[in-house]
């Protein structure tokens, strides 16, 4: 397995965990109260930037634990890349359309966050695995 695909797999995993206990944790807090009341705000914010920190170190722990198999990356790593990057994308720019749409329904801004971040992990999530299908199967470009 080469050190792009050990750093997917680091992506995929954090990003699936990270947006379940962010879940967990709102869906807790609105047992009382309506889900549109909950405090979601810190536990969103908590959830980013966890994820963010857990993926950096586990990325640099999994570039030690596999140090002499290198760092490098050729040309199919670019293109898997390039290719699970576009994919991935398109997520971004369905949240961002559908904010806009609950924006401008005036929906309460629970929703509008919440399906900005649903995007950004469904981004993570099938860039994730477009670059993981393409590692395991044969890569080539046109």
């Amino acid at each position: 397995m080469s050190y792009e695909e050990r750093n997917v797999w680091v992506m995929f995993v954090v990003s699936v965990l990270a947006y379940a206990v962010y879940v967990v944790v709102v869906l807790t807090r609105a047992q009382d109260v309506p889900l549109t009341e909950v405090a979601y705000v810190g536990p969103l914010l908590w959830s980013i930037g966890g994820a963010i920190v857990v993926s950096i170190l586990a990325s640099i722990a999994v570039g030690l634990a596999n140090r002499r198999d290198g760092h490098l990356t050729d040309q199919r790593d670019k293109e898997i890349n390039r290719v699970g990057e576009r994919t991935g994308q398109s997520f971004v720019v369905i949240g961002a359309l559908a904010a806009m749409v609950l924006a401008l329904l005036e929906v309460d801004w629970f929703w509008i966050a919440n399906v900005i971040y649903l995007c950004f992990v469904l981004s993570a999530i099938i860039s994730s695995m477009t670059k993981l299908a393409a590692y395991r199967q044969d890569f080539s470009t046109w």
